[in-house]
């Protein structure tokens, strides 16, 4: 299933007023970890897969590639990339991941930011990418972590006074789709454990070399003390991968 909510209106206006969506990649918590995961990219092809704003292209370029292709399914995401870029070095295509078609070998990089938990089927799409990315290339990506997509309500669970209590974690083993409530009714999401995450990865031809589940800094939490309760689970699983 190729999903493109992000086509859909409401949706659309909601994740465009969202601080990772008016702030860019400082506004976006996991970004310092996903940065210190992402190998030298002067002189390097990027592809970014899910580009959305296009904020990841726009860094790789600033930080010397070469080259950088954004893909993403929503005409609406792309319009905006394009209106933010002005650099030639930096193509946008409408295309689903699991349509792509690139000669194999044209990538040294591919990275991905939020976009695979939307895929039915990651073998394939892993696939696809370690065609795409040349040996000994790397592959970046970030999804929101299993312990946060196990349940479709993706919430917390609170007292009779509205306080947050916990996490609720069910399901955990019940891979598959998840029609999830998040800007939208009905977005549909497909969770996986941890160990279907690394093992595809591994299956597909990738060497693992970091794993993390970052949280939020002391000084955000220091800004706005509600975000306290984001440590208290994991919300985004980021792997970095070698091309064997």
């Amino acid at each position: 299933m190729k999903q493109n909510i992000y086509d859909d209106p409401t949706f659309f206006t909601n994740y465009s007023a969202m601080p990772r969506s008016t702030g860019g990649l400082e506004a976006a918590g996991e970004w310092p970890v996903l940065q210190a995961m992402l190998p030298d990219l002067a002189g390097k092809r990027v592809l970014d897969l899910g580009c959305g704003f296009g904020w990841h292209c726009r860094y790789a370029r600033s930080a010397g590639a070469a080259s950088v292709v954004g893909v993403d399914l929503s005409e609406n995401m792309l319009a905006r990339a394009r209106a933010m870029t002005d650099d030639a070095a930096i193509d946008y295509r409408l295309i689903a991941i699991e349509d792509m078609d690139f000669p194999a070998e044209s990538f040294d990089v591919v990275l991905s930011s939020l976009a695979f938990h939307y895929l039915a089927d990651i073998a394939a799409a892993f696939a696809a990418v370690r065609r795409v990315l040349k040996t000994a290339g790397r592959f970046v990506l970030s999804v929101e972590h299993p312990v946060f997509t196990a349940r479709a309500e993706q919430n917390w669970f609170y007292g009779p006074d509205g306080d947050i209590l916990h996490w609720p974690l069910d399901d955990y083993q019940a891979e598959g789709i998840r029609h999830a409530s998040w800007l939208a009714d009905d977005v549909v999401k497909y969770h996986r454990t941890v160990a279907s995450w690394v093992n595809t990865l591994i299956d597909s031809g990738f060497a693992i070399s970091r794993v993390a589940e970052p949280g939020v800094t002391e000084e955000a939490i220091a800004e706005r003390p509600d975000l306290r309760h984001e440590n208290r689970r994991p919300i985004f699983l980021l792997m970095s991968a070698t091309a064997n």
